[in-house]
């Protein structure tokens, strides 16, 4: 009793640590484990056992597949695809988003779901300027809603279904949640798409979002050759923005006449485009026929070729001799044999060609040329603020890196491997392939998720190695036993709700559902009905970002854990109650 008492107690301090975040989230967990070593509720030997579990390492393997999806350019497609059909309308991304992941869901891990959804969403959030936090909560918790739909969507079912074998029922068949599990997916939808979203954090995090690195706003200019498919075409119809996310602020023809950037203007050979845009964006320009960029295509040195290439971020600060004159007037690319790609002016709109601009102390410029010409400049013309990776798409790698990822989830979800197994097959294939290389892979894996999972698996244990979880099992049944069946289901989906945040969903179950159906038999009611109530609380994890689908999309989303509480409180009372009323009509107790 002493050891459940203690453990209770350090539970509510970390829950309590979780939502006031004084320190990081990562950093709680990994204290409570270590707490939980020290005071002797749980042998080191068990402790650190979560960081080579199972839950780990799936969700390692999830990441570095969707950074591979990333790399080969597959998510720049989809995103391309949702936005033409749903335009930049912030209503209709949600709705699109939600049933998207909703339905992958329903059939396969929601981890896998979200794993899958996150990249693009992110992407879509970044294209259409929406904050993501108005969106990477509800991919998550879309793609958890459907998870009582089949018995395949959820590791959670398959094992509540084999502790029914072992007790003494009939498994649970494929379907046999859908009269529940569909009716909670649909109003947990609804919700999210008018209440829940109103009660999402508005843009935390995006305020700064063009200050970080890579992420400024460049000015370049595109010259349109006479091989473009755009020639003849009008400016709409050549989808530049739509589809390289560059805002065209004039268009220049014959060296001094200027356009207004119409939408129905038609393009000409030769045309320069002054557009505006992240660097990324810019450099997928190279990846684009017949167009270029243009100081690429007016002062292509072929010895950059065979030379070591760089593209870095510098910002022009006294004494700079280039402040006050212009990249023409000072001859840069003759003098240094660099080429300025494009120019950022933080908090002014520029419409001059880059090389006729006068730059001003502040100014960042995205050079390029040889490492060791940068280097020698560094500090007298210009201050580094970093390297930009010119890592443009591998195209060619898109349709293989589709094809493991699909095959990887499809031999977890079909049994032929354990789903860990089949991940981490997966991303070694993504390796192996060429897709990706380890090391890019790895600078994509958010480590903080890991260690913070890692470390709650350790709680989880020492809630089973101390008996802390049977012992409120066993306290719900002698306290709701004899007030009839209603309050009895309440109490073990109460339970179950609570044990998920601290526990994983299969760990919660194993333990709850044996005694349910104990408790069940012993009162005379159904233990089936029992059963398939501690299943659906199981999939309640809206309240702590502790799922391992939360968790995905809480560091992108910059949410905090009181994000969930306020979201996802609610959703669980929609879900306790379809389920309360369901569950005795079609399992009669």
């Amino acid at each position: 009793m002493t050891s459940q008492i203690g453990l209770a107690f350090i539970i509510g301090a970390s829950l309590i640590l979780f939502s006031l975040e004084w320190v990081s989230a990562d950093v709680v967990a990994l204290g409570v484990l270590l707490t939980l070593v020290l005071t002797g509720l749980l042998p080191a030997e068990q402790a650190f056992a979560g960081f080579g579990s199972d839950t780990v390492i799936l969700i390692l393997g999830l990441l570095i597949l969707t950074a591979a999806l990333m790399r080969t350019g597959v998510v720049e497609v989809v995103v391309r695809a949702i936005l033409r059909y749903t335009g930049e309308d912030p209503n209709r991304l949600l709705v699109v988003v939600m049933m998207a992941s909703a339905t992958l869901g329903a059939f396969v891990s929601n981890t896998a779901s979200t794993a899958f959804f996150l990249p693009i969403v992110a992407g879509i959030a970044r294209r259409t300027r929406v904050s993501s936090s108005k969106l990477l909560l509800p991919l998550a918790f879309s793609s958890i809603l459907t998870s009582s739909v089949t018995l395949i969507s959820t590791s959670t079912n398959i094992l509540v279904s084999g502790l029914m074998v072992g007790n003494g029922l009939e498994p649970l068949g494929m379907f046999e949640l859908a009269p529940v599990g569909i009716p909670i997916a649909v109003i947990g939808l609804v919700y999210m798409m008018t209440l829940g979203r109103r009660l999402m954090p508005a843009g935390r995090g995006e305020q700064d979002l063009t200050e970080e690195f890579g992420l400024r706003s460049y000015l370049s200019e595109i010259l349109i050759l006479p091989n473009s498919a755009w020639v003849g075409k009008t400016l709409k119809q050549s989808g530049l923005g739509r589809d390289l996310d560059l805002t065209v602020l004039r268009i220049i023809r014959d060296k001094n006449q200027n356009l207004a950037p119409s939408a129905n203007v038609g393009l000409q050979p030769g045309d320069v485009l002054l557009v505006e845009g992240q660097s990324e964006d810019i450099l997928k320009i190279k990846d684009t026929a017949g167009i270029e960029i243009k100081a690429d295509a007016k002062l292509s040195d072929p010895e950059l070729g065979t030379e070591d290439v760089g593209l870095v971020e510098a910002i022009l600060l006294p004494p700079s001799p280039l402040i006050g004159t212009t990249l023409k007037a000072h001859r840069f690319r003759e003098r240094y044999g660099l080429q300025v790609l494009a120019i950022n002016r933080h908090g002014e709109a520029i419409r001059s060609k880059i090389s006729r601009l006068r730059l001003r102390m502040g100014d960042v410029l995205l050079v390029q040329g040889a490492r060791a010409r940068i280097a020698a400049l560094k500090g007298d013309i210009f201050r580094i603020l970093g390297a930009v990776e010119e890592t443009r798409p591998n195209l060619r790698r898109a349709p293989i890196a589709v094809l493991v990822f699909a095959a990887a989830v499809a031999v977890g979800t079909l049994k032929l491997l354990p789903l860990p197994v089949a991940i981490l097959l997966g991303a070694l294939a993504t390796f192996l392939t060429g897709c990706i290389r380890p090391e890019e892979a790895y600078r994509e894996v958010d480590w903080k998720v890991l260690i913070l999972v890692g470390s709650m698996l350790g709680l989880a244990g020492a809630m089973e190695q101390t008996g802390t979880a049977k012992f409120l099992a066993s306290q719900i049944a002698n306290w709701t036993g004899h007030s009839g069946p209603g309050p009895l289901l309440t109490g073990f989906f109460a339970l179950t709700v609570l044990l998920t945040q601290p526990m994983s969903n299969q760990a919660a179950a194993a333990v709850i559902v044996p005694v349910a159906i104990e408790t069940a038999r012993h009162l005379g009611f159904n233990p089936r009905a029992f059963a398939v109530m501690v299943a659906l609380g199981a999939s309640c994890s809206y309240l702590t970002p502790l799922e391992p689908s939360c968790l995905m999309v809480y560091g992108p989303g910059h949410y905090r854990f009181i994000d969930f509480l306020k979201v996802g409180l609610v959703l669980t009372i929609l879900i306790y109650f379809v389920s309360i009323i369901l569950v005795p009509k079609i399992w009669p107790v």
